[in-house]
């Protein structure tokens, strides 16, 4: 495993869940597909999901539910994003 690449998967993870908290679905479904890409254990793959339902609503209602906010939260599981979910959403 390339410690880097997987450093690079969790920068952009990073960088949807921010683009989520600026309500900027574009941006977010940019960031995830990169973390996807730049992943090699399989890590975001759930994740993913869960941000382009995020982006999907935030297209639809301009809003993010709180059952999705919780699916990301589930998605990617205790760690440096769960903070960042904390905080955004």
């Amino acid at each position: 495993m390339n410690s880097r690449s997987q450093g690079q998967a969790l920068s952009a993870a990073e960088a949807a869940l921010e683009a989520l908290g600026r309500k900027d679905p574009v941006s977010a479904r940019a960031a995830v597909s990169t973390a996807v890409e730049r992943d090699e254990t399989g890590t975001f793959s759930s994740f993913a999901d869960a941000v382009y339902l995020a982006a999907s609503e935030l297209e639809e209602s301009g809003d993010i539910s709180e059952s999705t906010w919780n699916q990301l939260a589930d998605a990617i599981g205790p760690g440096p994003l769960q903070g960042i979910v904390e905080q955004i959403r």
